[in-house]
C-alpha cells in the first residue's frame, strides 16, 4: 500500500499537475480566429481607408475629419 502512496505523490502526481495546467493554458490562451476583426476600428480609421482606396474625393475626407474632430 505504501508503494502506491508515494507514487501518487511521486512524479505520478507532477504529470497530473503538468497536464492540468496545459489544458487551461489551451483554453485560457486568446488566438486569432481567421477573418474576425480583433480590433475595432475608430471612424477616422475608417474614412482614412475610404480615401486611400479612392471611395471618396479629398474634400469629402477633409470634411468629414473636421466634423469627426469637432465631436470629440
Amino acid at each position: 500500500m505504501d508503494h502506491y502512496y508515494g507514487h501518487f505523490f511521486g512524479m505520478h502526481f507532477i504529470w497530473w499537475i503538468i497536464w492540468i495546467i496545459l489544458v487551461i493554458w489551451i483554453f485560457a490562451t486568446p488566438y486569432d480566429i481567421p477573418y474576425q476583426k480583433t480590433k475595432r476600428e475608430s471612424p477616422l480609421d475608417i474614412l482614412k481607408k475610404r480615401f486611400a482606396k479612392g471611395e471618396i474625393t479629398k474634400e469629402d475626407y477633409e470634411d468629414a475629419k473636421k466634423t469627426l474632430k469637432s465631436e470629440d
